[in-house]
């Protein structure tokens, strides 16, 4: 299989619900956000990356991973792919509507890297996805 050649690393986003997963691409569109945006549609669908990862496919940037999903849970895909060596160094941004102080501190003692509540109106989602942009693509440095 030929790997796709990105100008960009990508974005993973893994998300089930239609909705939101609309919402991020428009928000990104709108940002005119030169990483391509993949998107696994449940924990099942994100953790079969890894495999395409160890052939060669291009590590994302950064994965945005909500938490609450079916068949797999985030916190699950998380502690998966951090425990596997080629998306221990992937930063993860949990992007979930949960507040919840278990999920929170689950997420960091699991490695995430970032914990985001989502904004309900576009507007905040607009400036959500700025900062996920500026840091995550632009700023941080990521291994090679």
């Amino acid at each position: 299989m030929m790997t796709p050649a990105y100008a960009h690393p990508p974005i993973l986003l893994v998300e089930d619900n239609p909705v939101d997963v609309d919402l991020t691409l428009r928000a990104f569109a709108r940002r005119k956000l030169t990483n391509p945006v993949l998107v696994a549609r449940d924990g099942e669908e994100a953790l079969a990356w890894v495999p395409r990862w160890e052939a060669g496919e291009a590590l994302p940037a950064v994965i945005l991973l909500d938490l609450n999903m079916p068949r797999v849970d985030g916190l699950t895909v998380l502690r998966e792919l951090k425990a596997h060596p080629v998306s221990r160094h992937i930063p993860v941004v949990i992007l979930t509507t949960s507040k919840e102080d278990h999920d929170i501190q689950a997420a960091y003692r699991l490695g995430a890297n970032s914990y985001i509540v989502k904004p309900v109106d576009f507007d905040n989602f607009m400036e959500v996805a700025q900062r996920i942009e500026l840091y995550w693509c632009v700023t941080n440095e990521r291994p090679r």
